[in-house]
């Protein structure tokens, strides 16, 4: 369900953020508290969006876009690459160690193991 609702902000800029949090976090709007992180998280990915879409794009094979990869994939890939690249208090290994767990709970092995290798890589 998380990544349905963040797939349905990709393909609409505009969408309500606290819309979104309020999906995701299952919470009525008056009983919504979101996280100071999740809110940093979100409005970071959003401002910085293309620098890091550049960056999972230098890693993709030829022929490969952004647009050919697994949407939980991509979300993940660019949460991970925030917080490596945006948030200093976040150690990479801990940055990537999240990334993985996230791949495991959302994907599967090699989705996992194309996230690895990407942020392996970057980092």
């Amino acid at each position: 369900m998380a990544f349905q609702t963040l797939f349905a902000m990709d393909s609409n800029p505009d969408a309500n953020k606290m819309d979104v949090f309020e999906q995701l976090l299952n919470f009525s709007e008056e009983d919504l508290v979101v996280p100071n992180y999740l809110n940093t998280l979100v409005d970071g990915v959003l401002d910085n969006m293309q620098e890091i879409d550049l960056e999972i794009s230098k890693f993709l094979k030829n022929g490969w876009t952004l647009a050919r990869l697994n949407k939980a994939d991509l979300y993940i890939l660019r949460l991970s690459i925030y917080e490596i690249k945006y948030v200093e208090s976040v150690p990479n290994v801990v940055a990537l160690n999240e990334a993985l767990q996230l791949a495991k709970d959302f994907t599967d092995e090699s989705s996992r193991k194309f996230i690895n290798g990407i942020l392996q890589n970057l980092v």
